[in-house]
This record gives structure tokens, C-alpha cells and sequence, in this order.
């Protein structure tokens, strides 16, 4: 990617070696935290225990610092964030509407959020309830070492699919989850089709940041190897042997593939309908 003249945010808590810090309830975060634990082989009810169980813990006395960091990969995860929000903001003025960014909390290991604890095990997420993301740099080395998804624009697209998701906060589209409760897995539940509306809308933001020159040629391959590596079906297939459709909570590979692509292919977000679409 070319992010010499891109903006970069100031949005931006580092918790990094902070340990585990001053965090809030359950709320239906939390539950989209065990859903993300149950697809990545963990127990969810243990995760539970543990989210619900951190919210009596000791409050640090330290004070993350905000703002953008010195160090380079914090650069390059501003610069990212920064051209999330001005390709946002754009689209929400054109609607008549007002974009509120997000803060993106950098952390190592564990931290806590308003929807509980958050681990590094279970990949980076985004709070509804505080309307903050949250990243533990470690996990672009998996993405490398264990996914085989290298490149700045596959770590990029991490960041732009849990902008997606506070897009999707913003909009209200978080409704359609609470309303699922227990039925929102599924290869065609509310889940995947959040999920995979996530993926379209880092498509939309990928579009953009083509037509602004920060893309290099291979680059937008990155982004595709990276869906292709996560979704639900390579990720069974890779821990348990076999697939079960019925438990997908992101969707499969091809589907995050193709609902990337569409949000790519013109940059309107209202393409990225998935919740009227018959089929993913």
C-alpha cells in the first residue's frame, strides 16, 4: 500500500503492555466475543464465565495513552484508520448523515471492553457498546505464519471489516442480532449475513482507497487470501477435520470472497444488502 500522504488518526487508545485494564458488562458484545471463541475452537461458556467474571477485577491505575503512535506498525494502523474515517465520512455526508468514528484500542494478550474481556486468542472484535475496536497486533502474525495471508492490505482489511461492523452499529443493523438471540448461527443466519456485510463494506472502503492511489498492484489479492483464510469452512476444516454448516458464524470462504468483491466492485454500500439477499 502507498500511505505516505494518508491522514492518520488520532483515534487510538494503546494498551499495549498495559495488562488488563478497567472494562463493563455482558451486553450482546460479549455474546458476539463467544461466538468468535466457539468458531476458533474454544469453549464459549468458559469465555462467558471469564468475561462476566473479569467485570468484579481491579481497575488499573495507569492511563492508556490515546492518540497516534511513534512506533511503525502503530503508523500503519492510524494511517488505515484515518482512511476508514475520511472514506466514511464522505459517504455518511452524501446520505445527509454524520459519521462518528470509532477508537481503535490496541492491546497485548487480554484486555477489557464494555462487552468484557477480550483475548488475543480470539482475533480482533468490535465493542457495540463502547464503539471501539480492538486489536492485538499479534494476530497479523498469524494471519501470516497460520493463515497464510500476508501483505499491509490483508491487515488492512482486518481493520476495515471491524469498521464495517461499527458502520453496522451506526446504521442499526446490531438490531437484527439482539432480535436473533440463540438463532443468529446458521450458513444463512443473522450472524454470517452480519459478518459477510462487514466483509462488503471493507469492499467499499477498499474501493475508495483504490481511486485515492493507496493501493499497489496485488494488493487487493492480499485482501482476498485473507477472507478466504477465515472463513468458516477452511477454519473447521483446519481444527476439526470436517465442516458443520449449521455452527457458521462469518461464512465460508467463497462467501466472504464474493461479498468483498461486490463491495469492491462500485463502492456503494448499498449493494451490501445481505440481509434481502435470497441467497450468500
Amino acid at each position: 500500500m502507498e500511505l505516505g500522504d494518508q491522514r492518520s488518526s488520532s483515534n487510538i487508545e494503546d494498551r499495549r503492555g498495559m495488562g488488563i485494564g478497567v472494562g463493563g458488562g455482558l451486553g450482546i458484545g460479549g455474546i458476539v466475543i463467544a461466538i468468535i471463541a466457539a468458531l476458533m475452537g474454544y469453549d464459549p461458556s468458559a469465555v462467558l464465565n471469564t468475561i462476566q467474571g473479569a467485570d468484579t477485577g481491579t481497575q488499573s491505575a495507569q492511563e492508556a495513552p490515546h492518540g497516534t503512535p511513534s512506533d511503525q506498525m502503530g503508523q500503519f494502523v492510524s494511517k488505515i484508520l484515518g482512511s476508514t474515517e475520511d472514506v466514511w465520512t464522505d459517504i455518511f455526508a452524501k446520505n445527509g448523515a454524520t459519521y462518528r468514528a470509532p477508537t481503535l484500542v490496541l492491546y497485548t494478550g487480554a484486555t477489557r471492553s464494555a462487552c468484557g474481556l477480550g483475548q488475543a486468542a480470539m482475533g480482533p472484535f468490535y465493542c457495540p457498546n463502547d464503539e471501539k475496536l480492538y486489536v492485538d497486533l499479534a494476530f497479523y502474525d498469524d494471519l501470516r505464519r497460520r493463515f497464510h495471508a500476508p501483505g499491509d492490505f490483508a491487515q488492512a482489511y482486518v481493520i476495515a471489516h471491524e469498521v464495517g461492523h461499527h458502520v453496522q452499529k451506526l446504521t442499526g443493523q446490531f438490531r437484527k442480532l439482539e432480535q436473533a438471540g440463540a438463532s443468529a448461527r446458521g450458513a444463512s443466519g443473522v450472524s454470517v449475513r452480519m459478518e459477510l456485510q462487514a466483509d462488503c463494506y471493507a469492499g467499499v472502503w477498499g474501493h475508495s482507497a483504490a481511486q485515492r492511489g493507496l493501493l499497489d498492484p496485488g494488493d487487493v489479492d492480499e485482501a482476498l487470501a485473507a477472507a478466504t483464510a477465515i472463513g468458516d469452512d477452511r477454519l473447521q476444516k483446519q481444527s476439526q477435520g470436517y465442516v458443520v454448516p449449521e455452527s457458521f458464524t462469518h461464512g465460508s470462504s467463497q462467501q466472504r470472497v464474493h461479498w468483498f468483491k461486490r463491495g469492491m466492485e462500485n463502492g456503494r454500500p448499498g449493494d451490501c444488502d445481505t440481509f434481502s439477499a435470497p441467497s450468500l
